[in-house]
């Protein structure tokens, strides 16, 4: 049998990846939560019209979240396959994963504060 072709194994990869996409979306409230949140932070991006670099900043910080929460349900999947039973270093390491997810989620909503409140105010004084 010979090897997987250099294009056919890098579409493998994608199609590897999408499926672990769809399973953390579809598995993990957490995850919807932060999908639900980063619909409405985008659309309030659009309405208030946000500077370019807003823009970034709001994406990047979305990408960020996301990103942790992928790692720690990898990291509390794989800890209880290799640790069905009740382990403090398992609890320990579960609770790390579930730590940076929530770092990760507090630094995005100072950046958000930060980004948003000026077109709060601004909106709000002009509508009084």
């Amino acid at each position: 049998m010979s090897r997987p072709s250099f294009i056919r194994s890098r579409l493998n990869s994608f199609r590897f990846a999408f499926n672990g996409l769809t399973a953390v979306f579809r598995s993990e409230r957490n995850m919807q939560l932060h999908v639900l949140a980063s619909i409405v932070v985008l659309g309030m991006a659009y309405g208030f019209e946000v500077t370019r670099v807003e823009w970034c900043l709001l994406i990047l910080c979305i990408g960020m979240v996301w990103v942790a929460e992928i790692f720690n349900t990898s990291i509390e999947t794989l800890t209880n396959l290799v640790s069905p039973e009740h382990n403090p270093l398992a609890g320990k390491t579960k609770d790390l994963a579930a730590g940076a997810v929530l770092m990760a989620a507090i630094t995005a909503a100072v950046v958000g504060l930060f980004i948003f409140i000026p077109y709060w105010v601004g909106y709000v004084n002009t509508e009084l």
